[in-house]
């Protein structure tokens, strides 16, 4: 089984931010930081998320097992409710790249056990500040 672990990290609510992904697969892992522009740190997590999804699209890792874990409470809710009041559109993308997974697994972890993604994460962050 294929495991995708996604987190964002901002300056403040409102500032710059990261994203972290990390892919582990078998005893192989991808690990992915990107920087983001100033957004609120709900829309980092839909960015975290639609990073994970798009490199795993990418390399049509999308056909067998996949489990999807996230930090974020309101990533998870909104993918499993197919709404978010607040972010429509971000949440369509990832509803987009989601439905091509037929065997998608999702679930919320604690920071804890999500400390990969989230120094990846930071990573970003700091990759931001320095841009």
């Amino acid at each position: 089984m294929l495991k995708l672990y996604t987190d964002a990290a901002t300056k403040g609510n409102t500032g710059i931010g990261g994203v972290g992904v990390l892919i582990v697969n078998d005893h192989d892992q991808v690990q992915l930081h990107l920087p983001l522009p100033a957004m609120t740190n709900h829309e980092a997590e839909f960015h975290a998320a639609l990073a994970g999804f798009d490199y795993l699209l990418a390399h049509q890792l999308n056909t067998g097992l996949v489990s999807y874990a996230t930090d974020s409470k309101l990533v998870l809710d909104a993918l499993d409710k197919r709404y978010a009041k607040h972010y429509p559109a971000l949440l369509a993308a990832l509803l987009e790249r989601t439905d091509q997974f037929p065997n998608l697994i999702t679930q919320w972890v604690p920071d804890r056990v999500n400390q990969g993604a989230h120094q990846l994460a930071q990573q970003g962050l700091r990759e931001a500040e320095q841009q």
